[in-house]
C-alpha cells in the first residue's frame, strides 16, 4: 500500500450506506476504506485501534450519536479529521458537530467526485462545506442561538470595520472571489484578510469563524 492512501472510517447505522460507501472509495486510487461502525462507541473503538486519516460520520446512530462522538474523537485525538456525512433534516445537529471539531459538513446525496475530493482535501487539513450549505447552517446557528450583541468585547484584538465587512460576507457564504469584488479588493488581499480575522477569532476555517462570529453577536 502506498505511503500516501488515505485510510478511511465510515461510520453509519445503515449497512447500505457503509457498503456503498466502500464500493465508492474501491474505485478511487490512494483512497482505503480500513473500518466501518454502526454508532459513535463504536468509531471510538475503531479510532483509536486504527488511527485513520478521516472518519465520514453519520449524525444520528443508535448508542452515541455522531456529535457526540466527533467530540469524543476531537478531545482524544486533536489531530483527528471528521466529515459530517448526513440530510439537510440534521441542521440542529450539523453545527454543533462543526463546533465539536468537525472539518466538513457534506449531504449524503453528494457526487462521488464530490465525496472523494472532500475526503481529500479535509485529510490534507483543509475544511470543506459548500456555501450553499454554509448559509443554511449559519442561518438555523442564528436562529437557535440568541445573539450577544456585547460579547464582541471579549475578543482581545477587536476586528477592524474592514474586517467585520468581509467577516459579514463569510457569514454569507461568499467566496474570496465574490468578497473581492463586492467590496472592490484584490483577491489576495480578501486571502489576507480573513487570515487576519480567523487568528483574531481563534479559529481554524472560515465555517468556524462564521459561527464564531454569531456567537459574539457580530453578525
Amino acid at each position: 500500500m502506498p505511503d500516501n492512501t488515505i485510510r478511511i472510517l465510515i461510520v453509519d447505522d445503515q449497512r447500505l450506506m457503509r457498503d456503498g460507501l466502500r464500493t465508492l472509495f474501491e474505485l478511487e486510487e490512494g483512497l482505503e476504506v480500513v473500518g466501518e461502525g454502526e454508532n459513535g462507541q463504536k468509531a471510538l473503538e475503531l479510532y483509536e485501534q486504527l488511527q485513520p486519516d478521516v472518519v465520514l460520520m453519520d449524525v444520528r446512530m443508535p448508542q452515541m450519536d455522531g456529535v457526540e462522538a466527533t467530540r469524543q474523537i476531537i478531545e482524544r485525538w486533536p489531530q483527528a479529521h471528521v466529515i459530517i456525512l448526513t440530510t439537510f433534516d440534521d441542521d440542529a445537529y450539523i453545527f454543533e458537530g462543526l463546533r465539536a471539531g468537525a472539518l466538513g459538513y457534506l449531504l449524503k446525496d453528494v457526487s462521488g467526485e464530490e465525496l472523494s475530493a472532500a475526503v481529500r482535501t479535509v485529510a490534507g487539513g483543509g475544511a470543506l462545506i459548500e456555501p450553499s450549505v454554509t448559509r443554511k447552517v449559519l442561518a438555523e446557528f442564528a436562529r437557535l442561538q440568541p445573539l450577544q450583541p456585547t460579547a464582541a468585547e471579549k475578543l482581545i484584538d477587536p476586528l477592524s470595520e474592514r474586517e467585520l465587512e468581509i467577516l459579514k460576507e463569510l457569514g454569507k457564504g461568499a467566496s474570496n472571489r465574490e468578497i473581492a469584488f463586492k467590496l472592490h479588493l484584490a483577491e489576495g488581499t480578501v486571502k489576507n484578510y480573513i487570515s487576519v480575522i480567523l487568528q483574531k477569532l481563534n479559529v481554524q476555517d472560515r465555517t468556524r469563524a462564521a459561527l464564531r462570529a454569531h456567537e459574539l453577536g457580530l453578525l
